[in-house]
């Protein structure tokens, strides 16, 4: 049995065009920035230390997918950007997009993804 993991999925595509389009968009226009999740947890060019710090030290395997990634992997179209629960290939909404669109802070969104966790994931300690 595979590990569970959060999957966290950019409203963005994984391309140099989208890439350059998008830091773009964000700088020029934020409130029009269509990703809430790349507003919140990224700088005008990094990851922020704080998300970064925060993603490496959750009890399960963070992963980042971009829209384009995720649709192909797991063949599901969503809202985004939203974060899954996932485990042996099967996925589920853990944080919507209206979720993540109502934080107004990075320290809205840890919280968040924190809360979620307590009550949302399995912890596998015996090897089941």
């Amino acid at each position: 049995m595979k590990e569970q993991q959060l999957i966290f999925v950019y409203n963005a595509h994984n391309d140099l065009f989208s890439t350059v389009t998008d830091f773009a968009h964000k700088l020029l226009s934020p409130a029009t920035y269509s990703c809430n999740l790349c507003t919140l947890t990224y700088g005008n060019f990094t990851v922020k230390q704080e998300w970064k710090s925060f993603t490496e030290r959750l009890p399960i395997k963070a992963v980042f997918l971009y829209k384009d990634e995720f649709e192909k992997q797991y063949k599901i179209q969503s809202p985004l950007p939203a974060v899954f629960i996932g485990m042996d290939g099967i996925v589920k909404v853990l944080i919507s997009k209206q979720e993540i669109e109502s934080c107004k802070s990075l320290g809205e969104l840890i919280e968040l993804v924190n809360q979620k966790i307590q009550t949302n994931v399995q912890h596998h300690h015996s090897g089941i």
